[in-house]
């Protein structure tokens, strides 16, 4: 045969996923609004704008980890002609809106501090201390819910870095607070807020730079195209590599597709399935595999050359 088409992938059903991380999420969620309930109230109280703006950044912690719930869900969905990959992508556009929803409540809280340092207002330091502090136990309690979920699905790693970042805030109020319990000095509250504002911008960044190279169809981070096309090279037979392209379909799911000009074809497509599982780990491939004599009749510009030119 001139010709060999392969498609190998893995099972597509990852359902087992969504109720193991739906649980978690659900608990999570439910912690984060009755603490955020809490701070609104705490932060009134003491006319706090860190305890507020902990108690915001609670609130988007809700909006996060609901949004996780339905995009969990969606994600799950079965796959259809029209979307032949299924839903998977679902899980990388709510991390990306969840990390962007980051970005916009810190570009407020940081807008409403820099107001205070111009304008200091008295803040009730005691109040803030023991509200931040029980703050600080629930985003404990929600990363340990989270953690195991958070390395294997990247719509949990946002509302794990949700939390996080909500953590960090904490500790900040709670410096706040101990700070102007004992000596006064209000402009420590919204200090406080722009540095942890800042922060948490940096920690959701990573998560935006994944989301975007995954929906841009990039080259997963882990994986040399270079490497992977000279290791093809070496197969006994090949004798060029066209059209190689790898890519991620969601998070964990990583597909590659490929050209091969080899004399062997049956022998070189036995070999790159066998390379492409064994030392890269990857599941999901099409691969192309046509000898060198009908490459050159069909495809070359010049067919008197040794070497064939792909025209794309």
């Amino acid at each position: 045969m001139a010709d060999n088409h392969s498609h190998s992938s893995s099972p597509c059903g990852h359902t087992h996923g969504a109720p193991k991380h739906s649980k978690a999420l659900y608990t999570a969620m439910t912690l984060a609004f009755i603490f955020m309930i809490i701070e609104v109230i705490g932060g009134w109280v003491a006319n706090s704008l860190a305890l507020i703006s902990d108690a915001l950044h609670m609130f988007t912690d809700v909006g996060a980890l609901t949004l996780s719930l339905i995009v969990l869900r969606i994600a799950h969905w079965p796959r259809t002609p029209e979307m032949s990959y299924g839903y998977q992508r679902a899980e990388v556009l709510g991390a990306l809106a969840s990390a962007l929803s980051l970005w916009a409540l810190c570009g407020v809280l940081v807008y409403e501090a820099i107001l205070r340092l111009f304008t200091p207002q008295s803040v009730q330091g005691p109040i803030v201390f023991v509200i931040a502090s029980i703050g600080l136990l629930a985003n404990l309690m929600m990363m340990r819910v989270l953690h195991s979920g958070q390395g294997e699905n990247i719509n949990v790693r946002a509302a794990y870095l949700h939390v996080l970042g909500d953590l960090l805030g904490s500790v900040g109020v709670i410096l706040s607070g101990a700070i102007l319990w004992w000596t006064g000095w209000n402009p420590i509250d919204p200090i406080i807020t722009i540095v942890f504002s800042l922060g948490i911008v940096y920690g959701s960044g990573k998560i935006i730079s994944e989301s975007v190279s995954i929906l841009m169809e990039s080259t997963p981070s882990g994986f040399d195209p270079i490497a992977i096309e000279k290791d093809l090279l070496l197969i006994p037979g090949v004798k060029e590599v066209h059209d190689l392209h790898i890519w991620a379909v969601s998070h964990r799911k990583v597909s590659l597709s490929a050209h091969l000009i080899a004399e062997n074809t049956h022998g070189a497509l036995s070999e790159a399935h066998t390379l492409l599982q064994n030392k890269y780990k990857i599941r999901h491939m099409t691969i192309q595999v046509e000898d060198p004599e009908h490459f050159e009749s069909q495809f070359c510009y010049d067919c008197d050359k040794k070497t064939s030119e792909h025209v794309h």
